[in-house]
């Protein structure tokens, strides 16, 4: 079992930044791959970062990419979503979540955080 926290969420002007946490507890966060996805006001749930077990590789969704950067300290268990250069369009709740390979489901959830981005 993996269990995950997400903080950093909050209300912030256009333009601005901020950076969410997910710290994990339960079993080996470091063999893990993580990843980031947010869901908006009646919209689907979509992914926005991941990350590899050893944060050798990441990838973003499009919208994103150059704005938001996906990180982790295996050392502290936490995985973080850098972002900058906010829009108001990035308003959803964010998820972190874990994986334990690329061949799994990202089977274990955060309960989220909720990012607001105001124009």
């Amino acid at each position: 079992q993996v269990q995950l926290v997400e903080s950093g969420g909050g209300l912030v002007q256009a333009g601005g930044s901020l950076r969410l946490s997910c710290a994990a507890s339960g079993r080996i966060f470091s063999s893990y791959f993580m990843g980031w996805f947010r869901q908006a006001p009646g919209k689907e749930r979509e992914f926005v970062a991941r990350i590899s077990w050893s944060g050798d590789f990441t990838a973003y969704a499009d919208s994103v990419k150059g704005r938001f950067t996906i990180s982790r300290d295996n050392a502290k268990s936490t995985v973080y979503l850098q972002m900058n250069s906010l829009k108001p369009e990035d308003t959803a709740v964010y998820y972190c979540a874990a994986r334990q390979s690329v061949m799994h489901a990202y089977g274990y959830w955060g309960q989220g955080t909720q990012v607001t981005v105001s124009s």
